[in-house]
């Protein structure tokens, strides 16, 4: 009983605290959803503001956009700091501290910032265009901000740029407590580099890679910066993201805190359910 006690006293504060700032701000963000109305003018709707959702072309427009930056930047991402990561990790490759740094240094810059230059880089007479132009790829400038299609690959470019090597840094981290005897025992058995990749590699990563994937996830449900700062949800709401629409209807729209309250819940569900899908194709409890 003492030692119960004892430990206790030591988490406490920290309970406190998490329930404090976590657990109640979510009990009124939900209290919050179940009302409606202009402004601080709220009155209780009870579940209306959830069925409104369904019928709500911004919010599907903002889903589907969503869902295209989870679908295809993801997997993307995982591949490429995956990739890295093993090629980092080698003993044959000279200054891989400066490579490790390099790759790292793009996800601590300022996300405003680096937004902004991507902004400028892009632009239909920005580097970007000029560099394709004067490589003759292409005969006019590309619209990668103006353009629905091309504004969508350009925030996929910029996410990718910035979070590749802060998921290599869990990848190389995790190869280098690989025992290297496996590696050499495979070699002595014929194994080839891309056998002991997929038959080795892979499967001891297996834990790393549903934790990024999962932490990735979520992350991109909540895409805000690089969608505000470069193309502002635009043209029209062709590159709006889920947060975003919920800044809209805080701050730009009518403010409805209500309903902005309901879709923050929305991505709720939705982190749950591809957690969930994440976690049944890893295969493990």
């Amino acid at each position: 009983m003492r030692t119960r006690v004892t430990g206790w006293c030591f988490v406490i504060a920290a309970v406190v605290l998490i329930c404090l700032f976590y657990f109640y701000p979510m009990i009124q963000a939900f209290n919050l959803s179940l009302k409606s109305g202009v402004g601080t003018n709220l009155q209780y709707v009870g579940f209306e503001n959830y069925k409104r959702l369904f019928t709500d072309s911004n919010f599907i427009t903002a889903v589907t956009n969503t869902f295209i930056y989870l679908i295809v930047q993801v997997p993307i991402m995982i591949i490429l700091a995956l990739l890295l990561s093993v090629m980092l990790n080698s003993d044959k490759l000279r200054l891989k501290g400066l490579f490790r740094t390099a790759i790292f240094l793009p996800c601590v810059t300022s996300l405003v910032a680096y937004s902004v230059i991507f902004k400028y880089l892009f632009a239909n007479d920005g580097l970007v265009n000029l560099l394709l132009l004067r490589l003759s790829i292409i005969d006019r400038p590309i619209g990668w901000i103006t353009d629905p299609f091309w504004a969508k690959v350009t925030i996929i470019l910029a996410i990718t740029w910035r979070w590749t090597g802060y998921n290599m840094i869990f990848y190389l981290s995790a190869l280098q407590n690989i025992d290297r005897s496996i590696y050499e025992a495979a070699t002595i058995d014929g194994a080839s580099a891309f056998g002991k990749f997929t038959k080795i590699t892979i499967p001891l990563l297996k834990p790393i890679i549903l934790f990024t994937s999962i932490m990735s996830t979520i992350g991109t449900l909540q895409l805000f910066d690089e969608v505000m700062n470069i193309t502002k949800g635009g043209p029209g709401n062709a590159t709006m993201s889920i947060s975003q629409y919920i800044y809209n209807l805080s701050f730009k729209y009518t403010p409805d805190f209500g309903y902005a309250a309901t879709v923050s819940y929305a991505i709720v569900v939705l982190i749950v359910i591809f957690s969930y899908m994440q976690f049944k194709v890893a295969g493990d409890r």
